[in-house]
């Protein structure tokens, strides 16, 4: 998850056994180098590097002034106002020949996309290069993409998911499949091995998921809490309390569906249209700018405080230690299985 991903965290879980992961998406090409060299200075182990693949937003000044005025009370209630313009604060890589070229110079091991995939000349010159890569789908017909792509595995994301929706077309409809129907679909008419993703927070969840045909899983949520994640305390306090079970998909922090913990956020769109949000990332300016107006305030209740449906499940343990515990999790529920259909 981008702003909570770090290359502390990252090498520690690769350096445990595991596969980490730095989300860059809100990083710009100077960030990412040098997140790049960090965790290589960390760890000799691979790690992967999480891209935002978004098409690049549609500007609708009327639309955008609307979300604006629709914010302005919150604003207010903080003594402050809303911008008087959206930016786009993050950049896609799709069409980023800057950020392609410094990755073909450092040469990530792996790299993973969102929301999408970057032009098949970026793709050939990353295969090129001796990096591998992978996709997030949410549906069969996404899956497909991938592989004509020729990614070589599909991360299948559950509805269940913390984060953004990794939807290809954020205004197209979503079946909001579930981890496991996903899984199951995508293992079943997929020639690509599928990583399972969505509300998985233990052994026992992984070892679900291994037995619907998946060939790994992706946790996210379960990071978290480790003290070596970027979560802010707010963050943290948030993770591991009641909000932990409400957690609710919303526009309304950056314009795209993702799904977070209870918060200032999720009231907010009790009282909003999230149907009229801006495209990501230009709502996400708005929604930097109240969540800085509260903390000013003295306010945390405002955050991108991502989690996913198994939140409540969150263990609050180092990342290295973390790890062993899944692993042990996961064999242990491995060898029950077995011991199970043995004495069938």
């Amino acid at each position: 998850m981008a702003g909570v991903s770090n290359p502390v965290l990252a090498a520690a879980v690769s350096g445990a056994g595991a596969l980490g992961s730095i989300a860059v998406g809100t990083a710009d090409v100077a960030q990412t180098r040098a997140m790049i060299r960090e965790t290589r200075a960390r760890t000799d182990r691979a790690f992967n590097l999480n891209l935002f693949c978004h098409r690049r937003p549609r500007r609708e000044p009327e639309r955008e002034l609307r979300w604006l005025a629709a914010l302005a009370p919150a604003f207010r209630s903080f003594d402050a106002q809303p911008p008087d313009h959206l930016t786009e604060v993050y950049r896609t890589f799709v069409g980023d020949d800057e950020m392609l070229a410094m990755l073909l110079e450092e040469r990530p091991p792996v790299i993973s996309f969102h929301f999408g995939v970057p032009s098949a000349e970026a793709i050939a010159a990353l295969r090129s290069a001796g990096i591998v890569m992978l996709g997030s789908a949410t549906s069969l017909d996404e899956a497909r993409a991938l592989e004509r792509a020729g990614l070589v595995a599909i991360v299948a994301q559950g509805y269940e998911a913390g984060g953004h929706r990794g939807v290809i077309d954020a205004d197209a409809l979503d079946d909001r499949l579930g981890t496991f129907a996903l899984t199951r679909l995508l293992a079943s008419h997929c020639r690509v091995p599928v990583i399972a993703a969505g509300g998985i927070m233990d052994g026992a969840g992984i070892a679900a998921c291994l037995a619907l045909g998946a060939a790994g899983a992706q946790l996210g949520t379960a990071f978290v809490g480790c003290p070596e994640s970027s979560a802010d305390g707010a963050y943290r306090a948030l993770l591991f309390s009641p909000a932990a079970a409400h957690t609710t998909m919303t526009r309304v922090i950056s314009g795209r569906p993702a799904r977070c913990l209870a918060n200032g956020f999720i009231e907010l769109g009790r009282t909003v249209d999230e149907a009229d949000a801006p495209d990501y990332p230009l709502a996400y300016a708005a929604g930097k700018a109240l969540a800085s107006a509260a903390r000013a305030d003295g306010d945390t209740r405002f955050g991108a405080h991502w989690a996913g449906q198994g939140a409540p499940l969150a263990r609050a343990l180092p990342a290295a230690e973390l790890v062993a515990v899944l692993m042990d999790e996961l064999n242990r529920a491995l060898t029950g299985n077995r011991g199970a259909q043995a004495a069938k």
